[in-house]
């Protein structure tokens, strides 16, 4: 099941990029073996990475006692991600890139497909779709909205 969160760009503002795209990946019922298995966790992210056409540029993972991983492949692009639940038979991941090259569905199929998920759940988003090019003028028009501000 996909479920789409994106947010869509107003009529008068169409021709507005968008920064990012991010998809977060529910992995539930996997079927693997190798859970809690950290060089096959890694192995399998970069090679998502890969398979999504990205640039690597560094990775870091840790395992949890007495089960768990956490890590992240870092790409050129912006990540992905991966926390693990062995005893749940769950992995969240997220892959998030700022290229516009990067095939984020081919890394989450091929995710999928190697974590041996029976119940994927996939929500995909737009990211920095109010981002502008000078904050000076954007405070001035009431367009950007403080996090300090609102709370």
């Amino acid at each position: 099941m996909t479920r789409h969160a994106a947010l869509s760009a107003p009529a008068n503002d169409a021709a507005r990029a968008v920064l990012g795209s991010q998809v977060v990946l529910d992995l539930y019922e996997c079927e693997t073996r190798h859970l809690d298995d950290i060089a096959w966790v890694k192995k399998t992210l970069v090679n998502a990475a890969r398979v999504a056409g990205a640039t690597i540029v560094d990775t870091v993972f840790h395992k949890f006692a007495p089960w768990g991983i956490s890590g992240v492949v870092v790409i050129a692009e912006s990540h992905l991600a991966i926390h693990i639940w062995p005893e749940k038979r769950y992995a969240a991941i997220d892959v998030f890139t700022c290229g516009e090259n990067v095939r984020i569905d081919a890394a989450c199929a091929f995710l999928t497909c190697e974590f041996r998920s029976k119940r994927p759940v996939q929500q995909r988003f737009t990211r920095g779709d109010h981002a502008v090019g000078d904050p000076a003028s954007a405070a001035k028009s009431g367009s950007m909205v403080s996090i300090a501000r609102a709370c």
